[in-house]
């Protein structure tokens, strides 16, 4: 291990150059263009081998991952915003063909208006696209879920591709201390396919037209196996942790001083680093970090939840015509059955890159007491 000062965009690019991809797929989009653009250099550094491909756009990026994926190739590609957007009907191509593809969302607003900060739109956006979805706090949990990722997608009970959510700016452009690994052999081996698709000795056809059942029965298989990764997720996290020391909760949720508390605040991303400030001065509320979005780990936090009495939810993210948020209605929705459930908060915060300081997290854990049970506010720049 290497300890370092890096970019965070650098140090995604150096560890998915750690994975050894055979195909980097690139196109520019800020916040992410500094990753691609990155691994192109350590690629012509001549420090591993793979093909850097420039495309005409990210709809192209993706369906490029696809065509390498599906021949049998370890592929890497990152996007943003519009560009996540453009990809959308590719998304659901790439899960539906179950192809364990690694792409890092540098999370940044939809427009329009067009907009560069940091919000969770665009990957929130694609949340039923089959993907699995892990959002980072800080850039060494970056560069150790990028790793972690491949042997997750890579898994021949999985065979899904991932998605690795970075704030944009906060995470991609601060600079930071890390660990950078020197040598993963021992945890991520060498890509072998057990079905490389595009065999020219062994023709056959991915994706094609399907009637209802047979439609059916393959959707219901791709929900089933996103909500059996949790297991892979936890495993995947455990075995890297066993190497390299570095935990982040159990991989699907992190507990941040919630034990004897009855206030918990619930986020995702490097939002935590502020939640976790003002709990570090605070005796009386405690912090549910989501990492994995998707799959949603409704066993683990409702167990994280408890016996607790309110729930503050931060979310960089509006569900345009509900008002809330959607990590508010998915924690809302698997307390339906539930008992005893706590009181139910939402903060929409973050939205277009605005500002969530410490004193504004203060101000309503201080405020929380006098809101009524599916209170949603908007938190504006004064």
């Amino acid at each position: 291990m290497t300890k370092t000062v890096m970019e965070g965009s650098l140090a995604a690019a150096k560890a998915a150059a750690l994975c050894e991809p055979d195909m980097v797929v690139a196109y520019p989009i800020t916040p992410q263009t500094h990753i691609v653009e990155n691994l192109g250099k350590i690629i012509a550094s001549g420090k591993f081998k793979a093909k850097h491909i420039e495309v005409d756009s990210e709809f192209s990026a993706l369906s490029a991952c696809i065509g390498g994926s599906a021949a049998g190739s370890r592929v890497f590609t990152a996007t943003a915003s519009q560009g996540l957007a453009l990809m959308n009907e590719v998304l659901f191509a790439a899960s539906g063909m179950r192809l364990p593809i690694v792409m890092v969302v540098a999370n940044r607003a939809l427009s329009a208006p067009i907009n560069i900060w940091n919000d969770w739109q665009d990957s929130i956006s694609a949340r039923d696209s089959g993907w699995i979805q892990l959002y980072c706090e800080t850039v060494q949990e970056v560069v150790d879920t990028i790793i972690q990722s491949y042997k997750i997608a890579e898994d021949k009970n999985i065979l899904l591709p991932v998605m690795v959510c970075m704030d944009g700016f906060f995470l991609t452009h601060v600079v930071e201390p890390l660990d950078m690994p020197e040598d993963i052999s021992k945890y991520l081996k060498k890509y072998k396919p057990e079905h490389a698709f595009l065999d020219p000795e062994k023709p056959q056809t991915q994706g094609p037209f399907a009637f209802p059942k047979p439609y059916a029965e393959l959707r219901k298989d791709l929900s089933d196996t996103i909500d059996a990764s949790a297991g892979t997720i936890k495993k995947c996290h455990d075995d890297y942790a066993k190497l390299f020391n570095r935990t982040y909760g159990n991989g699907l949720i992190e507990e941040y001083k919630t034990k004897d508390k009855k206030t918990i605040i619930i986020t995702m991303g490097s939002l935590s680093g502020n939640v976790k400030e003002v709990i570090d001065k605070r005796d009386d509320t405690g912090l549910l970090r989501i990492k994995s979005f998707r799959p949603f780990p409704k066993k683990d936090i409702l167990t994280a939840l408890k016996g607790k009495e309110t729930v503050i939810i931060l979310e960089k993210n509006i569900s345009l015509g509900t008002s809330c948020g959607a990590l508010f209605d998915e924690i809302r929705s698997i307390h339906c059955n539930v008992k005893d459930t706590p009181k139910i908060l939402d903060y929409i915060v973050g939205i277009g890159g605005m500002d969530c300081r410490t004193d504004d997290i203060e101000t309503i854990i201080n405020e929380s007491t006098t809101k009524k049970d599916g209170h949603i506010e908007w938190l504006m720049e004064k």
